[in-house]
């Protein structure tokens, strides 16, 4: 699980970076309101953890940003504005709690770790071989049967089907596609996945042009479909 930390005192800072990452989480940290909401557009996370009062842009202003295009993404504030009317500003913002500093750190630990329980999907248990229309993906041999034959998947296809599988009818992000099936040690284009998603339409459609399983949804990425 990946956060967004964004925080303008380094103190404060490097310790809950630290607790995060003994519990376990994947902690990317930022000083800056502006910075925060590029990471964002460019990386998939899992939860932010916002202060208020930060250089350039402050951190209502980011969470409202971020709810016009991620209603889901949990968002926690953490600052020192105490007083009732800004809580209920940062609620109406769009955060699902708000915590004021000083603080506890196991209450934001188990804050954090709760609402990132009731906001995680559970993926579907994808069997093995999966079967599709008049298709069939051997998720361990890499081996699949398609419109035009058989075939086998190269282990990025297969990694790739799996997580759209796994999450069928669903918007999978372009971001969460590259975090889980790149990581970001490498980081392809968006045209990448395109191409990957033109070589699906290839193998497992009838009529690649009017797809059946595999689709794109503008802006955001790409759904598999399936009744």
């Amino acid at each position: 699980m990946r956060i967004l930390l964004v925080e303008d005192e380094e103190n404060i800072r490097d310790v809950v970076k630290l607790n995060l990452e003994l519990e376990g989480y994947e902690v990317v940290p930022t000083d800056n309101g502006r910075q925060a909401i590029k990471f964002f557009h460019e990386q998939h996370f899992d939860l932010l953890i916002l202060d208020v009062m930060l250089p350039e842009i402050d951190g209502f202003q980011i969470c409202e940003q971020v709810r016009l295009t991620n209603l889901d993404v949990p968002i926690i504030f953490l600052t020192a504005k105490d007083t009732a009317p800004d809580r209920i500003t940062g609620l109406k913002k769009g955060a699902d709690d708000y915590l004021t500093k000083p603080f506890n750190l196991e209450e934001l630990l188990l804050r954090v770790g709760n609402l990132i329980k009731r906001s995680v999907k559970s993926p579907e248990n994808t069997p093995e071989i999966y079967n599709f229309g008049n298709n069939q993906i051997n998720f361990k041999t890499y081996e699949a049967r398609g419109s035009q034959g058989d075939f086998n998947l190269t282990k990025k296809e297969a990694m790739l089907l799996k997580l759209l599988v796994d999450r069928k009818n669903e918007v999978v992000s372009r971001q969460q596609i590259l975090q889980s099936v790149w990581g970001y040690d490498v980081y392809p284009s968006t045209r990448t996945i395109d191409n990957f998603i033109l070589s699906f339409r290839k193998y497992f459609e009838e009529d690649p042009r009017n797809p059946e399983f595999f689709h794109s949804v503008r802006g955001i990425g790409y759904k598999f479909i399936e009744s």
